[in-house]
């Protein structure tokens, strides 16, 4: 359909016939000539409509508005003197327009286009034409760049990504289970995950060695700038690995995402601190003032990416398949609280991007661990057959991917770098979610709503 984007013509194509494609992002009437900023994904090109050279495509750029959808062919030409743009890569040439098809008509806009001081719930209630912002498309961007980079680095590292289920069973991982009815087993719910921790941990028992996925995962919890219910994490899992083992692997990869998308170098071995530690020196396991020692340093000198470890958390911070130290295990049964877990969180500027331990591969103190925390045995006889089969010692890490990029580009929710957020309340204002349902679905899945009185 198109010959070339909007952003990559230059003066090295004047003479050329073209073919373009795009949205109008602002026209410019002056009588006989109307000039129109065509605009995609990869820039903006200048068009000219000439009334003596082709009028009937004059009189129908006279009828445009702001994003409808055009094509055009043309022949591209060097700007006149004193018209050029050099702060756009098109600023030397235009594109003298001999055809014009209106591809599709907008209707008038709710907000100008890149406008941020429209409040969220509309941008989101519009989020197709908030998307359409330079800002909001280089963000896009930018998450998929961070995405192919951690897959390029784990894959040499010889990770395999494998997928783990969405629907499974609920179990207590902290958060509230998001459910899932079952129509064939009425009565009976699925639970979206809240991560993969299970299903990663029996890969180890399957012998894959090396686990990865970008993995969607799903929380009930109270809204804050840093959560959302659904989110996107890096999840990991490694066999025959050492608690240091894994840490220096995330921090090789940080300090290679960190460099080839903000050119920044990130110092590392990162900071350590004991849990016993950070609560006695800033009374809290999420410092936000780290010690001398500086991650990363901004231009003028300052302090920009601080990076630091939190480890060896008490039993019962982590979910109960964390990894008792040995000499700590005398403790399990008459003072749990003094058991320590080979456990550790990364931190980046006072926040919480990621937690991991080395996990029990023994179902004998799997046992153990649930009988001190609690934790009833049978909703996870599962997982403790698997471990009865060999299973090998393994560990690993979730990083919080939308923190992650949050915190990159310097923005103060996760909402900014996520396609389709919901608000605090957890709603999609885009879809109206969530819905009413009819009665007829209701029915089929024995379910019966009570009105609140």
């Amino acid at each position: 359909m198109r010959t070339h984007t909007c952003g990559e013509l230059n003066k090295n194509n004047i003479g050329q016939k073209v073919v373009l494609c795009g949205w109008v992002h602002c026209r410019r009437d002056h009588g006989k000539l109307i000039f129109i900023d065509l605009r995609d994904k990869y820039g903006i090109s200048q068009l000219v409509f000439n009334s003596k050279e082709n009028p009937s495509a004059h009189q129908l750029a006279d009828s445009l508005r702001a994003e409808d959808v055009l094509l055009v062919k043309g022949k591209v030409q060097k700007r006149p003197e004193g018209t050029l743009n050099p702060r756009i890569p098109t600023g030397e040439i235009e594109i003298a327009v001999s055809f014009l098809e209106i591809l599709n008509k907008s209707k008038p806009l709710p907000f100008e286009i890149g406008d941020g001081q429209i409040e969220e719930e509309i941008r989101l209630a519009y989020r197709y034409l908030d998307l359409r912002s330079p800002q909001m498309q280089n963000i896009l961007a930018f998450r998929h760049r961070v995405s192919q980079e951690i897959r390029s680095f784990l894959d040499r590292e010889g990770f395999i990504e494998v997928e783990t289920p969405m629907l499974t069973k609920s179990t207590p991982e902290g958060a509230r289970d998001f459910l899932v009815p079952s129509r064939l087993d009425k009565g009976s719910f699925y639970a979206l995950p809240q991560s993969p921790q299970l299903f990663k941990q029996i890969l180890m028992v399957a012998g894959v060695d090396r686990y990865f996925q970008l993995v969607h995962c799903f929380r009930d919890e109270d809204f804050r700038a840093d959560r959302q219910l659904e989110h996107t994490q890096v999840d990991l899992e490694l066999s025959f690995v050492s608690k240091e083992e894994i840490m220096n692997l995330i921090e090789r990869m940080l300090a290679h995402l960190f460099v080839e998308l903000l050119n920044t170098k990130i110092v590392f071995p990162f900071p350590v601190f004991s849990y016993a530690e950070a609560m006695e020196k800033f009374g809290t396991d999420k410092p936000k003032v780290g010690p001398a020692r500086r991650s990363s340093m901004g231009e003028g000198g300052e302090e920009k990416f601080n990076f630091l470890w939190v480890v060896d958390f008490p039993l019962g911070k982590h979910h109960p398949f964390t990894s008792p130290y040995e000499e700590d295990l005398r403790f399990l049964e008459k003072s749990p609280e003094m058991v320590r877990t080979r456990t550790y969180d990364l931190l980046l500027n006072g926040v919480e991007i990621g937690g991991g331990s080395i996990r029990i591969h023994k179902p004998d103190i799997q046992k153990r661990v649930f009988r001190a925390l609690k934790v009833e045995e049978k909703r996870f006889d599962f997982l403790l057959r698997a471990l009865s089969y060999g299973a090998p010692p393994h560990g690993g890490i979730a990083l919080g991917l939308d923190r992650l990029l949050m915190l990159m580009l310097d923005k103060k929710t996760i909402r900014e770098v996520v396609a389709f957020p919901k608000t605090q309340k957890g709603i999609c204002p885009l879809s109206g979610a969530p819905d009413e349902v009819s009665e007829k679905q209701l029915k089929e899945l024995g379910i019966e709503i009570k009105k609140s009185k």
